[in-house]
């Protein structure tokens, strides 16, 4: 290779950071193209619209548990773990999506 000149601080520090990622074993992203944008957006829109639906039967069923405090207790570990589910499901298949599969 032929010697380009003396590096800014920017190539530096830039050159410092890819290092310290490979060394704990992170990857460099792939640029993605507009297909794989469009799905990504599209998994959004359908784990937010997913989220609203749960948030709406949510309130429904929290105004019918209001008083019972251990029903309503169960119930709302209950939906915070379907929205986590639906989260995880969503940025599992955006994960998928940035890496090629």
């Amino acid at each position: 290779m032929a010697d380009k000149g003396p590096k800014s601080a920017y190539e530096l520090a830039m050159e410092k950071l890819r290092a310290r990622d490979r060394e704990k074993g992170i990857e460099e992203t792939k640029v993605i193209g507009k297909a794989q944008k469009d799905r990504i957006a599209e998994i959004r829109t359908q784990a937010r619209a997913k989220l609203a639906e749960m948030e709406i039967l949510w309130r429904s069923e929290r105004r019918k548990l209001a008083g019972a405090p251990e029903d309503l207790e169960k119930a709302e570990r209950r939906y915070v773990g379907e929205r986590r589910k639906v989260e995880e499901k969503a940025e599992a298949e955006i994960e998928k999506i940035r890496r090629g599969a």
